[in-house]
């Protein structure tokens, strides 16, 4: 019964009222065992039958005789599952169907007589059955519990406390339970039936269209049965433990049937869930024990889907486990309920195939007992049936029971000795025994299983008494022989013996000492070799043992102690204490034994030892440990042997020895110190002889002193104030010097989790960004009056992420403040967190690391000019409100208007806000006082000096490694000059020096001037700023300023209104005229910030916003050149004025060796977008070799010679390399080629050298491996080549960037690549290589004695790289250093840039003004006769005006005024043309732009046919109209070194200039005189991000007739020129900075040729034709922006004019 199916029974009902009231058929028909169904819709269709244990039919009355009663369901089937539970198996009856089918009659029934269900039929029977057994050892217990699964929450339904819901949970053992469920004990049928009722009526029931009392919930009526019954034979009590399990399930069901909504919906929906998971597992079983599948083996995918429901998780174990189970499906008769009948049927009849494997549940133990019981009855019956059962009745133990007593709990022992007392009797048996077959195996078989049963009746006691005694016997044996166990147990070792004397080793290793023991018998116990005659009771290896070396002999003395003597055999080496014996010895505790060489024991006595402590128990314990040492010692001691007297005579001797060797060599490395010392001086002397020949005797003679003219007086002047205000080295010594207190202070915020990020930062004092009185030192007050240049100071920027505030301290506050730092974070571990947390909200002085902040914050300053006062016209004008970085914050609307005393303000729609009429004065000793200051300041402006030469940054000084080049910072620098002196070039100034005529009628001194200033709206200010208001005041009159009121600002909408109105009334005098002219109003903007986090410590902080002009980010950062490892080291000489200067263009490749033997370049990636940027894509394991070709245009200063080295290092996977580390991998290459190579139709000069390339030399894995995925490799190359005229060689780095492929692999081919090969316009070699831009310049060695050269040569401590505690937590943040002082200047050009922006915005609106109301522009706004007149200002000559207040009719421009205006010209080209003033242009271009300028500045008739002459094409470029490039050009224009100005001496005439140009016949008598060495230094140039423009121009080539399409990108200041759009290497550049671009419509009406512009360079001139007449204006501002804005001025004023004619 083991394997037994699921009893499957179905039963139907009688029709309810609800079928009834629809007039359903029947279509349930059952006969026997067998249910058949018939389909209502389709009856001629064959009816469905199916066959199951039991078929009830309940449809009719109880009077039909097939009517199948509540009795008969009871009878056959709870009465075999009542059988099965008093058998000990798990019984399981659960009631199946779809609502209202009947399954709670079915299980439950009714309280009335004969309508009782099948659980409370059970119960009652249960009970009846315990009461009628009359077995005195059987003993029953019924546990019964009740639980209800509503929507798939576990109820209790007999515990009224536990109201919640119960958790399941699964146990390894005993399988899914409910936790906390109530297990209430109960003694009779009625304590179940209460029980039973009360859980009834806990139940959720509910009325559906289908049934009134329909069950909302499966009910488990849970019934624990234990059965304990006694064996008096055995005393053994075995028990039987059976779970009934009885379930009512809720009935399937359909929303449309049911009617269900609201609850009862959800109700249903958990209802059917759980229904077809049941389903599903009964599916499940029976597809596993089907036919198919019953003889296969269990697969992964047979999943019991058992965990989907709380109730088929709870009946696991009577689904197809531990159970006997029955099945009642409930069955609806009526045809309107066909599909659910249907379907309960399918499930029945799949239910059938499962099969339960249900087993008793008994105790193991108890099991075994019991069969091995009925096993002994079955072999006596057997022996009886033999006639041998006197055999087992004899066999009996005398004055005891029989031999089966054994049962009692004999042990098998007695009951064998009995067997073995009765041997005399056997052989009497065993004739008896032949003639019964099988007698003697059943009897062998009786004797096993009786012992069998004997040890399993054995009590746990008896087993532990039994083991315990053993176990002592054990220990005893142990103890005797040394070995004894803890009192744990656990841990087993070697003990001294209590009584027999034994020997125990030592050894040099005290871990080993005392690891062996040999026991000394009584008698003899023989010492030995293996290989001994005799057998050796202690056996020994070594040299020194024989075979018999010893022997020990002990006697005991009348049972007193036992004596042991030592007797050595004959040759044998044994000593005793260090003596060696020859005679028997007799032993003591303690005495120290060596036999041989090498083996020492240690001889113990216990008795002896024990004996002595009892007659001397005071002795004390001995001073040395007695050990293997000791033993040595004894016996070299014996033997004669001083052993530590020879040790401290053989150390003396060594360090004797040491001592003169020391000293031998210490004298020969200081001979050959000297030796080297003077070779190298020697060495030193013969180079600088060599290389500075004319110093040498310049020094042998003496000098005399040299008379200075007036002129070099003056220039002395000028450099001596220039450089003592040179200030931006001090500021590196600064940010060097205090970088270790900055990141002390970093690494403290970060370890006590402050949110404030400290930075240094530089702030100039500038009319954008005054700095505030707390930054500036103590002697900046006296030093403003006489300082010529703004003043720069180092700060620390502290960004306060959790307030959202910025603010600044000095060095000093910094330093003050460090200390507070570190006294709080001493405290930090002492102090509770909650009061750091205290700490951390306080943002006063009570915390270091915070400062107040105000409410409102500087968004930004704008200026505004009031010359528009003099004429006078109202003015709106839209101004800039600029932050101190530079930054364009918003806009701002102002007007300024002249007004009467009492005209009221104008309507602006949304309210004036009129504060009144103020009143200001001027007091012209207090403004000449300001004036004073700030014509001090900007003095060197106005004395004639040009932007240029007040360049404030070293040439070739500190910072030259990192930031641009020395010369980009030098011609971008505009820091130097204040935006003090820059507001005193107002274009209104020359009016100063002219008396006030009538132009000024309404500025009469003395009289009352009053003037409006609107604040009219702000605009595109950010959301950041939430309160926005403004205030404006008089540059020199800080005190007085006037403000509006606070507006809210969202930052989206229209712009805000302030409307504010502001009548300002003077009285006129020379100051407040002066003002007007030349000096703004200054409008402040401030605004409540809203906090928003600052970005994280050391994000940012590296790379700070540059203006986007300016900014050339580092595509791969420039790395210093590797050190060369052949040429030897020697004094870099310093260079002086440059010589000359030259654009190289670099082509660099990778060439690998192919199959055929050829060395082609390897693929070049160059997917970056980026000029002079690729990624090589090598082959692992190829030879390879480097080819690099130098192009450059062809000039006499710049010849080179040879390839002096070629080293590559500094592999590494990442962009940037830590260059401070010395290389151990740097190769130096072997170079197999150099030397000129003559390209066909390019003029230009090529040089290209090969070297080959083992980068298995390298030893780098980052070389020899396949490159993972997404990394790259990058290496750094420098080429060290030596060139004519030059004292060393010049030095081209480059970083490659690679990547390995394996060496079979196929390249995937670029994109760039890919376009190339498809439009077949160049060949894929000719992409294979990576370009580089440089910068060559050749310049004078400068005198070594020099006070520049001194300053170069400091050196301050960088104390950036000093380590700090806690800077490991800055995660990579470094102060910032000299990148800050250039990021620095980019600021302050920015700010000067703005700030001529503004001023000319506030020209061009003035005169746009002025022409509308139809008055005349005076001269005064004339931007030349601005700078003309402010320049005769500052020079002294007054020039007098006419009446109109226009200059003097002239008849020529003459040569002051020539001078002036080129000038003029270079200081307008110099913001956009860097290298403008340094190339000398040629002269004829001079003179027409000079001609040009003096037309437009002088305005004379009498010029302009001088000025239509000199812009014919051949004056702009002579060359052009030829057609030709290089002779006509080297004939016409002779090219000049291009040298920074050293003196602010103004430019030559173009006379003097021509007059300097060398003949050809000089220049040859100069080329014989010897030339002096120069030194050469390459600069790699910075790509810049940004292009200007793009796109194809027609060149005309040179030696060509025809014009060249070209592919041209503007990255300023270069001009890339392509093949096509599609080639990705550079193949010309052009210097936009040193070229001078030239347009003249005669020029394009005498070529012809439409849309053409001219490039003129140093060595070529280029002419360039567009598209379209636009597209040349788009390429002219491209090329140079100054030019762009020229023309187009020209032709709004000729169209201006036209239209007015």
């Amino acid at each position: 019964m083991a394997g037994a199916s699921v009893k499957v029974a179905v039963r139907v009902r009688p029709f309810n009222s609800r079928e009834m009231s629809r007039d359903s058929k029947c279509i349930i028909q059952m006969t026997g065992s067998t249910t058949t169904i018939v389909n209502p819709k389709q009856p001629k269709e064959t009816p469905k039958s199916f066959s199951f244990d039991y078929s009830y039919w309940s449809h009719t009355s109880p009077e039909d005789a097939n009517y199948a009663s509540q009795k008969q369901v009871y009878r056959d089937i709870g009465e075999e599952m009542l059988q099965h539970a008093f058998e000990g198996y798990n019984v399981c009856i659960f009631a199946y169907g779809q609502t209202g089918a009947g399954k709670s009659y079915t299980m439950m029934g009714k309280q009335e007589k004969d309508q009782q269900g099948i659980i409370p039929q059970l119960c009652e029977d249960l009970f009846s059955r315990i009461n009628d057994t009359t077995n005195d050892n059987m003993s029953y217990s019924v546990e019964v519990s009740y639980m209800e699964i509503y929507c798939e929450r576990v109820r209790d339904l007999l515990n009224p406390k536990n109201k919640g819901n119960l958790r399941v949970r699964e146990h390894p053992l005993l399988g899914p339970y409910v936790e906390d469920l109530s297990k209430l004990a109960v003694t009779s049928y009625n304590d179940i039936q209460d029980l039973m009722d009360s859980g009834n009526k806990a139940r959720t029931v509910a009325a559906t269209n289908m049934n009134e009392t329909s069950s909302r919930s499966h009910a488990v009526f849970n019934i624990i049965f234990t059965q304990k019954r006694h064996d008096a034979e055995t005393d053994i009590t075995t028990e039987k433990v059976s779970k009934i399990s009885l379930v009512d399930l809720a009935g399937s069901e359909r929303a449309d049937s049911t009617g269900a909504k609201g609850t009862r919906l959800k109700e249903g929906a958990n209802i059917n869930k759980s229904l077809t998971t049941l389903g599903k597992v009964i599916s499940a079983l029976a597809e596993m024990d089907s036919g198919p599948n019953k003889n296969k083996k269990k697969k992964k995918t047979d999943f019991i889907p058992y965990r989907d429901s709380v109730l088929t998780w709870l009946l696991r174990e009577n689904l197809g486990g531990n159970s006997r189970t029955a099945m009642v499906a409930a069955l609806s008769p009526a045809d309107i309920n066909y599909d659910e009948t249907l379907s309960t049927l399918r499930y029945a009849d799949r239910a059938k195939q499962i099969r339960c494997n249900a087993v008793i549940n008994e105790d193991p133990n108890n099991k075994l007992i019991r069969e091995l019981k009925d096993e002994v009855t079955r072999l006596r019956d057997l022996l009886y049936a033999q006639g041998l059962g006197d055999i087992t009745d004899t066999n009996t133990v005398p004055g005891g029971p029989k031999l089966t007593n054994a049962l009692v709990g004999m042990s098998p022992s007695s009951s064998l000795s009995a067997l073995s007392s009765r041997a005399a009797s056997v052989s009497s048996l065993h004739e008896r025994l032949l003639f019964a077959p099988g007698s003697e195996e059943a009897i062998e078989r009786l004797k096993e299983t009786e012992k069998i049963i004997a040890e399993l009746n054995e009590t746990w006691e008896e087993k532990l008494r039994r083991t315990e005694a053993i176990r002592m016997e054990r220990e005893a044996l142990l103890a005797e022989m040394g070995v004894a166990m803890r009192e744990d147990g656990g841990t087993l070792g070697v003990f001294s013996p209590k009584k027999t004397p034994h020997l125990v080793n030592l050894n040099e290793d005290p871990l080993m000492s005392e690891c062996l023991l040999y026991y000394i018998k009584d008698g003899l116990t023989r010492v030995g070799r293996e290989d001994g005659e005799r057998r050796q009771d202690i056996v020994l290896s070594g040299h020194f043992i024989k075979e018999e070396h010893c022997v020990f002999r002990s006697d005991s003395r009348g049972g007193s102690e036992a004596v042991v003597t030592l007797e050595p055999c004959e040759g044998a080496d044994t000593y005793v204490n260090g003596k060696k014996v020859t005679e028997p010895s007799i032993l003591r505790s303690g005495n120290r034994i060596i036999m041989g060489k090498s083996h020492v024991f240690r001889f113990n006595h216990p008795e002896q030892a024990r004996q002595e402590r009892e007659r001397t128990p005071c002795a004390e314990t001995p001073s040395e440990p007695v050990d293997w040492a000791f033993a040595q010692r004894e016996l070299l001691e014996k033997q004669g042997i001083d052993m530590k007297q020879e040790m401290e005579q053989r150390l003396q001797e060594l360090e004797d020895q040491y001592r003169r060797e020391r000293e031998e060599a210490t004298y020969l490395l200081e001979q050959q110190r000297l030796d080297y010392e003077s070779k190298l001086e020697a060495l030193q002397r013969q180079m600088d002889s060599r290389l500075f020949p004319e110093a040498n005797e310049e020094e042998e003679e003496p000098e005399d002193e040299v008379q200075w003219t007036e002129r070099e007086c003056e220039l002395a002047l000028w450099a001596f104030r220039k450089w003592k205000w040179y200030q931006f080295t001090s500021l590196r010594d600064l940010l060097w010097g205090n970088a270790i207190f900055l990141k002390e202070a970093n690494a403290i915020s970060v370890e006590l989790k402050k949110k404030v990020q400290f930075q240094f930062v530089l702030l100039t004092d500038t009319l954008y960004s005054p700095l505030p009185p707390d930054l500036l030192p103590p002697e900046a007050a006296r030093d403003r009056e006489t300082r010529p240049f703004p003043r720069t100071i180092v700060a620390v920027e502290v960004q306060d992420q959790k307030n959202g505030a910025t603010h600044y301290w000095t060095l000093e506050k910094l330093r003050q403040r460090l200390d507070l730092m570190r006294e709080m974070y001493d405290r930090a571990a002492e102090v509770p967190s909650s009061v750091i947390e205290d700490c951390d909200n306080v943002v006063t002085g009570g915390d270091p690391f915070y400062d107040r902040f105000p409410w409102f914050r500087l968004v930004g300053r704008a200026f505004v000019y009031l010359s528009n006062l003099l004429y006078p016209v109202p003015l709106v004008h839209r101004v800039a409100i600029v932050s101190e970085k530079g930054e364009v914050k918003g806009f701002l609307r102002v007007a300024v208007q002249a007004i009467s005393a009492d005209e009221e303000a104008p309507d602006y729609g949304s309210g004036v806000r009129q504060s009144g009429t103020a009143r200001i004065s001027f007091d012209d000793q207090h403004f000449e006082k300001f004036q004073s200051e700030c014509c001090q300041a900007g003095g060197m402006s106005r004395s004639g000096t040009s932007q240029e030469e007040l360049r404030i940054v070293e040439g070739q000084g500190q910072g030259a490694d990192v930031g641009p080049s020395a010369d980009e910072v030098n011609n971008n620098t505009c820091s130097a000059l204040p935006p003090e002196g820059l507001l005193l070039d107002s274009p209104e100034k020359a009016a100063l020096d002219g008396p006030l005529d009538a132009a000024l009628d309404h500025l009469r001194l003395g009289s009352t001037f009053t003037f409006r200033v609107t604040v009219l709206q702000a605009s595109s200010i950010s959301a950041e700023y939430a309160d926005i208001f403004c205030q404006f005041n008089f540059i020199h009159r800080h005190d007085e300023a006037f403000s509006t009121e606070p507006l809210k600002n969202t930052g989206r909408g229209p712009p805000l209104g302030f409307y504010h109105v502001q009548n300002i009334a003077v009285e006129v005098t020379r100051s407040f005229i002066e003002y007007v002219k030349s000096q703004p109003v200054v409008f402040e903007v401030f605004g409540h910030y809203q906090q928003r986090p600052f970005p994280p410590l050391c994000k940012d902080v590296l790379s700070p916003l540059r203006p986007s002009r300016r900014h050339f980010p580092r595509v791969m950062p420039l790395s210093k050149p590797v050190p060369a490892t052949k040429l030897s080291t020697l004094t870099r000489p310093c260079p002086g004025p440059r010589h000359c200067k030259y654009d190289l263009l670099v082509h660099f490749e990778i060439c690998e060796l192919e199959a055929d033997g050829d060395y082609i370049p390897a693929v070049v990636d160059h997917r970056g977008g980026m000029p002079c940027v690729g990624t090589f894509l090598l082959h692992q394991g190829i030879q390879r070799r480097i080819a690099v070709t130098l192009l450059h245009e062809t000039g006499s200063h710049i010849r080179w010679k040879e390839v002096r080295e070629l080293v590559v290092g500094r592999i590494r996977n990442t962009p940037e390399t830590d260059e401070s580390l010395i290389d151990p991998n740097i190769l130096s290459l072997n170079i197999l080629s150099s030397g000129y190579i003559h390209p066909a139709q390019d003029d230009r000069t090529f040089y290209q050298f090969e070297a080959a390339w083992d980068s298995s030399m390298h030893n780098s894995l980052l070389l020899n491996r396949v490159t993972p995925y997404r990394e790259k490799i990058y290496m750094t190359l420098s080429a060290y080549i030596e060139m004519e005229n030059c004292a060393q060689p010049a030095v081209i780095t480059k970083d490659f960037c690679m990547v390995f492929y394996s060496r079979d692999a196929k390249l995937p081919a670029s994109r760039s690549i890919r376009n190339l090969f498809g439009s077949g316009s160049l060949r894929a070699s000719e992409s294979n290589r990576v370009t580089g831009v440089y910068e060559l310049s050749l310049c004078h060695v400068a005198d070594a004695g020099s006070p520049g050269m001194q300053r170069r040569r400091r050196r301050v401590l960088d104390t950036s790289v000093a380590y700090v505690r806690g800077e490991e937590n800055l995660a990579g943040w470094r102060p910032r250093s000299d990148s800050l002082i250039l990021d620095h200047q980019w600021e302050l050009e920015k700010l000067s840039l703005l700030q001529e922006v503004e001023k000319t915005r506030h020209y061009l609106l003035l005169r746009e003004k002025l022409e509308t109301t139809q008055r005349p522009v005076p001269e005064t706004l004339s931007p030349a006769s601005s700078e003309d007149s402010e320049s005769r200002s500052s020079s002294g000559a007054s020039s007098p005006l006419s009446a109109d207040g226009r200059p003097s009719p002239l008849e020529a421009p003459d040569e002051r005024q020539r001078e002036l205006a080129v000038k003029c010209l270079r200081l307008l080209t110099h913001t956009f043309n860097r290298e403008y003033t340094h190339s000398h242009v040629c002269v004829s271009a001079s003179e027409s732009k000079l001609s040009e300028m003096s037309v437009t500045l002088l305005r004379d008739p009498s010029v302009s046919p001088l000025g239509a002459a000199t812009l014919t094409p051949s004056s702009t470029c002579p060359s052009l109209v030829e057609g030709r490039y290089g002779a006509g050009a080297a004939d016409l224009r002779t090219p000049q070194p291009s040298s920074p100005p050293t003196s602010p001496e103004p430019e030559p005439t173009p006379e003097a200039d021509s007059k300097k140009t060398p003949s050809p016949a000089r220049a040859t008598e100069a080329d014989k005189e010897p030339q002096r060495l120069l030194v050469p230094d390459i600069q790699e140039i910075r790509v810049s991000p940004i292009v200007s423009k793009k796109g194809y121009l027609h060149f005309l080539e040179p030696h060509t007739a025809g014009w060249a399409k070209r592919f041209v990108v503007v990255r300023r200041p270069y001009a890339y020129l392509y093949n096509s759009d599609k080639d990705a290497v550079e193949r010309f550049v052009l210097n936009l900075s040193a070229a001078q671009v030239e347009y003249s419509e005669d020029q394009q009406a005498m070529l012809k040729t439409p849309h053409t512009f001219a490039v003129c360079t140093e060595h070529r001139g280029i002419l360039l034709q567009a598209s379209s007449d636009k597209d040349m204006h788009d390429w002219l501002y491209a090329f140079n922006p100054l030019l762009a804005g020229t023309i187009r001025s020209k032709l709004s004023r000729r169209r201006a004019a036209q239209m007015r004619v």
